[in-house]
């Protein structure tokens, strides 16, 4: 595509120079130059754009959230506290004993991994929600370019439209008026 191309697309259509253009308005006119779709999947650029931490983030978060890890965290609490207070504290083998001080420790250390981990999630949704909001604006982008284009395309056809009617008219008017300036044909009246 010529950069003449995009600066009349810019100009036409934003009423703006080329060098005015945020980044996602030139990548619509050059879509639209190149006749090629606009719309992309949002899931799949965030995609792209995700570090290992980012994707790592969302499993653990994904997991944190789950009725998996809700079951199997109630499972483990209680399986700690029984032995503690039951079977281990009989034996008097218990590492643990009530208060259960370590699985206060334990719970403690999880909450505080857990806590940042679930916030870099949040904020890689953000920055999901950021990447569709700016997606959707290039499409609407270009559906209103579009919607523009198809104004002119169907302006020009009515003008000229109005301009081959224009002309036979003029057409029929010289017709009339050469019948009209013949010897003997005097428009009749009548009485």
């Amino acid at each position: 595509m010529t950069n003449t191309r995009l600066k009349d697309l810019a100009a036409r259509y934003l009423n703006k120079s080329v060098d005015t253009l945020a980044e996602e308005e030139q990548r619509v006119l050059r879509q639209i130059a190149e006749h090629r779709p606009t719309s992309r999947d949002a899931g799949a650029v965030a995609e792209e754009q995700a570090t290992f931490g980012d994707r790592t983030a969302d499993k653990v978060a994904a997991f944190g959230g789950s009725w998996t890890f809700i079951i199997l965290f109630t499972v483990v609490l209680a399986g700690w506290m029984m032995l503690n207070s039951g079977a281990l504290a009989w034996l008097g083998l218990s590492f643990d004993p009530y208060p259960f001080i370590f699985l206060n420790l334990i719970l403690s250390t999880i909450a505080a991994i857990q806590a940042p981990i679930i916030m870099m999630s949040q904020n890689r949704q953000a920055d999901k929600d950021r990447v569709a909001a700016g997606l959707d604006y290039e499409v609407n982008l270009r559906a209103e370019i579009e919607i523009l284009r198809l104004h002119a395309k169907i302006d020009d056809v009515i003008l000229a439209r109005l301009d081959a009617m224009s002309a036979q008219q003029e057409a029929l008017i010289a017709e009339v008026r050469a019948l009209a300036a013949q010897p003997g044909s005097a428009p009749e009246t009548r009485g």
